[in-house]
């Protein structure tokens, strides 16, 4: 579901954002108007970052090479990043700049009926978007509620596009109250405004997905019931002794980078150890095709507890 529902997402709101773009453009030029302005702007960025996006998941199935043995999974955590980084300085920059030339220089809207029909149906078209990247955002969260869901989510494109969705319909919101403002109580300025609040609302949702993407880009682990699931295979096979750690590294997605210490029973020889390292990874791959890689390390409990000791003294 990851990948098809991922691009499903992202190809809605790229085609949406594309048609919503060229008539906020245009209505703006029309109207003069610096919140219609800020949203055709708002529009352009997120239709690039879709593009982004898109890049990112192919350049992430490139497959593993000498220069990168691990895959390429992380691109699209990177390109995640640079999205968010692009909706702040891009899209929050200059609909604040653009907001607060308008305030200081405030002139008329220009016919804002033309204004309110673009942002309708700008309403609708950003509506489907939305919906269509909620459900699938909705499919893979369960009953976690959503922030608890975006930060154990390890494919950033469905809540990126979500964010984003979100964002749009706040924006144009607030195009609209401004425009109407405006109009209705004579105060141009109310123009402006709206404009540097739209960028402020574009600057908190490049920040809230800055900082979910760096968590992804720094490293994080495969969620608590994969480690419960994995820890259950391991302590259930005969030669098992115990299990002395388990680290996992999400390098995309659906790529997780598994390591596990063993201590196997001393009776076994090389030949029965090497069968039952074997057995375990066909068993968890089975369980968990997003393993990609999987080592075990045997090793004896009372050594692994002395070069913890070591790695924590060397601190």
């Amino acid at each position: 579901m990851a990948g098809h529902g991922s691009k499903k997402v992202i190809y809605a709101a790229l085609a949406g954002n594309a048609l919503i773009s060229v008539t906020k453009f245009a209505a703006a030029l029309f109207t003069g108007s610096s919140a219609m302005m800020s949203e055709g702007i708002h529009s352009l960025v997120d239709t690039g970052n879709q593009g982004l996006l898109l890049y990112g998941m192919k350049k992430a199935k490139k497959p593993a090479d000498q220069q990168h043995p691990f895959g390429y999974g992380a691109e699209l955590y990177f390109w995640s990043f640079v999205v968010a980084i692009l909706i702040f300085a891009v899209g929050a920059g200059v609909s604040i700049y653009e907001g607060i030339h308008k305030v200081l220089d405030p002139h008329p809207v220009t016919d804002p009926h033309i204004a309110y029909i673009v942002l309708g149906l700008a309403m609708i078209f950003e509506a489907g978007a939305w919906w269509i990247a909620y459900k699938a955002f909705n499919e893979v969260r369960g009953s976690k509620s959503l922030m608890s869901a975006v930060r154990d989510s390890k494919d950033p494109t469905i809540f990126t596009v979500l964010f984003e969705d979100t964002a749009a319909m706040l924006g144009l919101v607030v195009a609209f109250l401004g425009l109407l403002g405006a109009q209705y109580l004579e105060l141009p300025w109310l123009d402006g405004a709206a404009s540097i609040t739209i960028g402020i609302i574009l600057g908190a949702t490049a920040i809230l997905l800055a900082y979910e993407t760096k968590g992804l880009l720094i490293g994080e682990g495969a969620d608590p019931e994969t480690l419960k699931t994995i820890r259950s295979i391991v302590s259930a096979a005969p030669s098992v002794q115990s299990l002395n750690e388990i680290r996992t590294l999400h390098r995309g997605p659906q790529d997780i980078l598994l390591a596990l210490s063993v201590d196997f029973e001393d009776e076994l020889k090389v030949g029965a150890v090497e069968d039952a390292i074997y057995a375990l990874e066909v068993a968890i791959k089975r369980q968990f095709p997003d393993v990609k890689r999987l080592f075990i390390e045997v090793q004896s409990t009372e050594h692994h507890e002395e070069m913890l000791k070591a790695e924590l003294e060397s601190h």
